[in-house]
């Protein structure tokens, strides 16, 4: 019997750089903008919604967010309105709202792994409707967020699946792992938020961006990188 010896090819899996999107890759966050992009347009109540609005940003920024709360506060004007309608102003938010807080160092710090080979994901609490034209300005493809709900008529102002929200995250990216075949082997995660130290201590490198108070802290402690991307055109080492 004749043994054919075949030489031995190793395949190398690029590696994860996942990225938090709202006071990380932008210079602030988009759920929050959105709302006040729908009072100052006239849209919605403008007393009552902007409220609310500010309400539920400050529980996402101590903690106490009840995501459930906020989801149905936050997607039913989608449910309101017909969808090309609702197309239509998310392009004039991107251009007025977004595009102005892409941060250039957060530019060069997806384009450092793009070139590295590594396989680019923003993870976010913030909405598809939202973040999906803001994943299009940095070239990502792939993205995971919470998905509002629709029917045959549009929006329900529903949600469907579990919030990308603390520990929500950790549950959507062990199924997009499932789904690509990647691994958290070598990963990296970029995060400014306390809500995502679950999925922060999941990946071999967390990174904590212009981190608040509890995430500044807890990197200290543990040793992370901490970086900020709001000190010009290049990620800036933050001192100890």
């Amino acid at each position: 019997m004749t043994r054919t010896n075949f030489q031995e090819v190793t395949v190398t899996q690029p590696r994860l750089a996942a990225f938090d999107l709202d006071n990380t890759l932008l210079g602030g966050d988009s759920d929050h903008l959105w709302g006040r992009f729908l009072v100052d347009h006239g849209i919605v109540d403008a007393q009552a919604y902007e409220r609310e609005n500010d309400r539920f940003y400050r529980q996402y920024q101590t903690g106490t967010l009840d995501i459930g709360e906020f989801l149905a506060f936050a997607l039913r004007p989608l449910a309101e309105h017909h969808p090309d309608t609702l197309a239509q102003w998310r392009e004039r938010f991107i251009d007025e709202r977004i595009r102005p807080i892409v941060l250039e160092a957060a530019r060069s710090l997806v384009e450092r792994h793009r070139r590295a080979g590594d396989r680019l994901l923003i993870i976010t609490a913030t909405n598809r409707f939202v973040t999906e034209p803001i994943a299009e300005l940095f070239d990502i493809r792939e993205l995971l967020a919470t998905e509002p709900e629709r029917d045959e008529r549009g929006y329900t102002g529903r949600h469907v699946g579990v919030p990308t929200f603390r520990e929500g995250k950790i549950h959507a990216l062990e199924d997009w792992l499932a789904r690509t075949g990647m691994s958290l082997e070598e990963s990296t995660f970029y995060s400014d938020s306390h809500n995502d130290l679950p999925l922060l201590r999941r990946v071999t490198h967390p990174v904590a961006v212009d981190p608040d108070e509890r995430l500044d802290s807890e990197a200290r402690r543990l040793g992370w990188p901490r970086l900020s991307l709001r000190q010009g055109p290049h990620p800036t080492i933050l001192p100890a």
